[in-house]
């Protein structure tokens, strides 16, 4: 008898179906396998020569457990001991009443482990709270009330591990105040209510006003609301009653960290013609913590510097806020984002996704550590 083999289609087809059967079966075992351990750990001290170096951190989208961990040991081993975190209101509850914690948990719960102090920046409407067909920056004053739910429920829930918040974002611009004409006293009473809440929650919590966007727009500009007239208008609406800080954001743009404010200037210390407003209104008990600002070193965007430029400037910053008594803390934009944003932002970031460190990032540290750093003066 006389064997024969198969067609040759024959015993390709099947090697084919042998391949992809070994395929699925090592996919099937691999999910099997338990994810990387993460273990919160002892609480860590952050150690720096500065305590008011700060970054915002920007964890909103980053799911995986030993990233957000990941990301919040390098924040420590830098010398910085302030975070500003973005809660958004929309995905901690997408329905009236129902809340979940669980991401929110986990970024304050490894913030703490790491020592740092975390700033919470609450905004981002969900569908249920504002009308159809408007954008999650919308907030009518009828949702006003849910919206200081919330800040309550939040607060109750981190007391003892959250002892900041603030109260909304950059009311000053059209898109952050859903598409409509900025509107100071309607932001008053929106922070009134939200500081009621709070204080109801945790009197010992402290309620920061909304970082304004630095603009030097004229009145009646239809995208923004020069900061200083703003903040001008809110005081005037009696909302320095119902804060415990400012936040405020303080970019440099091409700008030297010591070039001296102007009102016709955007640069970083026009922070102090903010803090000016509000000596005028009688509140110089209420400090101000830079929650948004820094340099952005892409190669490509016209308002960019250059790398060492940034770090000069960066440092100098840092160092300049250490003889404002009236500020609190420098949390720089932004540490790292979760993946590449392929624009102009990702020349803000101090850590690459993948946590590979830039050079403002090992410059920082150095300061922090009290290292000479050769662009600046010799540092006490």
């Amino acid at each position: 008898m006389v064997r024969q083999s198969a067609p040759p289609n024959l015993a390709r087809s099947l090697r084919r179906i042998l391949r992809g059967a070994v395929l699925v079966w090592l996919t099937w075992m691999l999910s099997l396998m338990p994810g990387r351990l993460v273990v919160v750990g002892p609480t860590q001290t952050v150690v720096t020569r500065n305590p008011k170096v700060g970054v915002h951190t920007r964890l909103t989208d980053e799911v995986e457990p030993w990233k957000v961990q990941r990301t919040l040991q390098m924040v420590r081993e830098m010398g910085s001991p302030w975070v500003v975190e973005y809660f958004p209101w929309a995905y901690y509850e997408p329905a009236p009443g129902r809340y979940e914690w669980s991401h929110a948990d986990l970024v304050v719960e490894h913030a703490v482990a790491q020592g740092l102090t975390v700033i919470a920046r609450i905004d981002m409407v969900p569908e249920w709270a504002r009308p159809s067909e408007t954008t999650d920056r919308y907030l009518a004053p009828e949702n006003y009330a849910d919206y200081a739910r919330f800040i309550e429920v939040f607060v109750t829930h981190f007391r003892g591990r959250v002892r900041y918040v603030v109260i909304w974002n950059e009311p000053n611009l059209a898109f952050e105040w859903g598409y409509r004409p900025p509107d100071p006293a309607a932001y008053a009473e929106l922070l009134k209510q939200a500081y009621q809440a709070a204080k109801r929650a945790d009197p010992s919590i402290r309620v920061l006003a909304a970082g304004l966007a630095p603009t030097i727009a004229p009145p009646g500009d239809p995208f923004g609301y020069n900061d200083l007239l703003y903040l001008d208008e809110l005081l005037r609406a009696g909302a320095g009653a119902y804060m415990d800080g400012l936040a405020a954001h303080a970019y440099g743009m091409t700008f030297p960290h010591d070039d001296p404010p102007a009102p016709d200037m955007v640069n970083f210390r026009r922070v102090e013609l903010l803090h000016e407003v509000m000596l005028r209104h009688g509140l110089a008990d209420k400090p101000v913590y830079i929650t948004e600002g820094g340099w952005n070193d892409n190669p490509r965007w016209t308002r960019a510097v250059r790398p060492y430029q940034r770090i000069a400037y960066t440092i100098g910053a840092y160092e300049q806020a250490r003889a404002w008594g009236w500020c609190e803390a420098v949390c720089l934009w932004a540490f790292r984002f979760p993946w590449l944003q392929n624009t102009y932002a990702d020349g803000y970031s101090f850590v690459s996704p993948a946590f590979i460190p830039k050079p403002i990032y090992e410059e920082v540290s150095r300061y922090s550590a009290g290292k000479p750093f050769e662009y600046l003066e010799e540092l006490p």
